[in-house]
């Protein structure tokens, strides 16, 4: 089954059903498969079609009507400069993707390159269906989506809702956080949603007990994109101490490939859980994690050399560093290209960043690499305060938690630390 032959069967299963929900509008499932037939039919049929992706019905509509006329749905930001949608439009239409792929999503990563991922029905139900199980999506679900809808951690988020005949509630993002605790008030059993690392952090530093009174309406939150800190699991955990609380491992490419709820009295950081069951991690002779399954991406459009760096015999190597431990859960241990190499030592600056996030006094930093005239590289730490504390008190607390080459060398007070459109810290930029 497709996407869109989920939606029909939801439309005959449960006609009056809410299936979409956005500020003070929603649509049931009958609505939203007469809207998506209506509108399929005055869409160009078998083409691809590059659309703003807004947080609204209006692109849910579009997106499944392309999904029934046989296009191929390219959704891309909502605010993306008008010159580079255009690039996109141009990049994309040589391309002849096969019949099987229904949407190309396109993704920088860390090479800085913009991507294509191309993915096909197959790809996208049994990623829904990983979700479902590993998850607990089920008919009652109300899944409240607070990113882009350009981005897979959203995006995908339609599969798992059509799949049970479940909710999906659509907010601007959490830029308001009201919109987000205003979905809550919905008159739904229990809630569900995808948060980024840093919007956790935000949530937590400045709404942690208005949260808190939701929960015992919080089904689970997933997060992943990005490491989140020892010490916000912790405090999530603490304040939804009745929630799942899912940190997954996932990629546009891969889709969803383990996940692990942390709110197990483990609370183990840098674990992702088990494996999905249409998927199989491979962990290679670099310690570099590689995946295969059905949840796959089919390659990169227009770019077959990329793809064949990345994917072989229907596996796909990423350049994140892991392990499996002796419990079957996949360990985290960086990405190769973050990696810091300073005086012929290896260090992680997820492991600093996590550290320096467990001090009280600070709120938000990044660990980057320095030029040194001994070492080569040393570690520079770039913070953000939440109250004064000194660069000799911050050294100090590192001091006894890890190893001597593992302590920060510089360190710079800023006012924000930069991140991409989706919560990651943004390294390239201090790179730059």
């Amino acid at each position: 089954m497709k996407l869109e032959d989920y939606l029909k069967r939801d439309a005959e299963l449960y006609p009056n059903k809410t299936a979409i929900v956005h500020n003070d509008k929603s649509l049931t499932f009958s609505e939203l498969w007469q809207q998506a037939q209506t509108m399929a039919e005055s869409l160009p049929k078998g083409e691809k079609v590059v659309f703003r992706a807004t947080q609204d019905i209006d692109f849910v509509i579009k997106y499944m009507a392309l999904h029934l006329n046989g296009s191929v749905a390219i959704p891309v930001e909502k605010d993306l400069p008008e010159d580079s949608l255009q690039d996109i439009v141009n990049f994309i239409k040589p391309c002849q993707p096969a019949p099987e792929i229904a949407d190309i999503l396109f993704t920088t990563g860390s090479s800085g390159k913009r991507k294509g991922v191309m993915l096909s029905h197959r790809a996208i139900i049994g990623n829904g269906l990983n979700v479902t199980e590993a998850q607990g999506f089920d008919h009652d679900s109300a899944f409240i989506i607070t990113g882009p809808m350009s981005h897979i951690a959203s995006l995908s988020k339609i599969a798992p809702v059509l799949i049970n005949g479940a909710t999906l509630i659509m907010t601007e993002g959490m830029k308001n956080v009201n919109d987000f605790f205003d979905a809550m008030e919905l008159p739904y059993k229990k809630f569900s949603t995808f948060l980024v690392p840093s919007a956790i952090r935000i949530l937590l530093q400045f709404s942690g007990e208005r949260l808190k009174k939701y929960a015992d309406k919080i089904d689970f939150i997933e997060t992943g994109a990005a490491a989140i800190s020892a010490s916000d699991i912790q405090k999530l955990c603490e304040t939804l101490p009745h929630s799942r609380l899912y940190n997954s491992y996932a990629s546009t490419e891969c889709g969803l490939i383990a996940t692990y709820n942390f709110n197990d009295g483990k609370c183990l950081e840098g674990c992702c859980g088990k494996t999905t069951s249409r998927t199989k991690i491979i962990i290679t002779d670099d310690g570099l994690i590689a995946c295969q399954g059905d949840t796959l991406m089919s390659g990169y459009a227009c770019d077959e050399a990329l793809t064949a760096q990345v994917m072989r015999d229907n596996t796909f190597y990423t350049t994140d560093y892991g392990r499996i431990d002796e419990n079957g859960m996949l360990r985290l241990s960086g990405r190769a290209d973050d990696i810091i190499n300073t005086g012929g030592f290896k260090v992680n600056p997820i492991e600093i960043e996590s550290i320096a996030l467990s001090m009280p006094q600070i709120a938000d930093c990044i660990c980057i690499p320095a030029p040194h005239p001994v070492l080569g590289k040393a570690l520079k730490l770039v913070y953000v305060p939440k109250a004064e504390v000194t660069k000799k008190e911050i050294a100090l607390y590192f001091k006894g938690k890890v190893e001597s080459f593992k302590v920060p060398f510089y360190y710079e007070q800023a006012e924000k630390i930069q991140r991409t459109f989706n919560g990651k810290l943004d390294r390239k930029f201090y790179k730059s």
